[in-house]
């Protein structure tokens, strides 16, 4: 199904198949009379999804992701005449048991391990620490699979054990959140101003693949960038943009971004 061109010129190139794949979903519970649920979606497929899902009539859409403030989060799009449940989003939550005292986890290691036993991205949800313990999101239909197929987080040798709602641990929020202005919304040109980092090094940085735009590869430092967009940066941390805020007086756009583990 094809988005309407008036839509689809405010989105990247790249994000059209999205698009169009919940304008479909839409349409689907609009003919059907049904409630879908989505697989996570991360914040800026969550932007999208809203303003498609908009433009349809008698159809909402409530999001969870396991806890109150997750950033992935699945997405149940449903009739007017249904009640969603906590249930109805079917999240369950594992935790790592590891012999913390000899060996120290992170949440690169961790999504990696899932990746490399075959659990696709989308099936996995936030991965939060409180500094101590390490939980992680699935769909509850691959539970079965994940606590099968998991029990090494690169050599460590772990257990999986899936805990209720209420033992979610509260993650440790070490972002912070600025009002910045820049000279456009490339990749480089964030990066550098959210790391404060050259234009130069921060370009060096896409071209050698170690910046990902949610959750995916790219090398293209002169990508421009939108609202709820993620950029992560290997070894400086990730720069999430809350807000485009306007044009100052000297022609700067002015942004609302988060920056998480930033090197001070």
């Amino acid at each position: 199904m094809a988005v309407d061109a008036n839509v689809s010129q405010h989105f990247r190139r790249d994000e059209v198949p999205f698009l169009e794949s919940i304008d479909h979903l839409s349409g689907q519970v609009e003919n059907e009379y049904r409630p879908i649920l989505t697989d996570f979606l991360n914040p800026r497929q969550l932007f999208i999804l809203e303003s498609i899902i908009n433009r349809h009539d008698g159809i909402r859409f409530d999001t969870y992701g396991g806890y109150e403030k997750a950033e992935l989060k699945r997405v149940l799009v449903y009739p007017d005449y249904f009640t969603p449940k906590i249930d109805d989003f079917r999240i369950a939550t594992f935790e790592i048991d590891y012999p913390s005292k000899f060996a120290t986890l992170a949440h690169g290691q961790i999504l990696g391990s899932l990746m490399g036993a075959g659990i696709a991205r989308n099936v996995v949800g936030d991965i939060i620490t409180d500094g101590f313990r390490w939980q992680f999101m699935v769909q509850a239909e691959m539970a079965d699979y994940v606590k099968t197929q998991v029990d090494h987080i690169g050599k460590i040798k772990v257990k999986l054990e899936q805990v209720p709602p209420e033992q979610v641990i509260i993650p440790v929020d070490e972002s912070e959140e600025l009002t910045t202005t820049v000279s456009s919304l490339r990749v480089d040109a964030l990066i550098s101003d959210g790391f404060h980092i050259s234009r130069h090094h921060a370009k060096e940085l896409v071209d050698s693949g170690e910046v990902r735009i949610n959750w995916a590869d790219t090398q293209r430092p002169d990508l421009e960038l939108s609202t709820k967009d993620i950029i992560s940066v290997r070894g400086y941390g990730r720069i999430v943009i809350n807000e485009i805020a306007g044009i100052t007086k000297k022609d700067k756009i002015r942004l609302v971004i988060n920056v998480y583990n930033r090197n001070k």
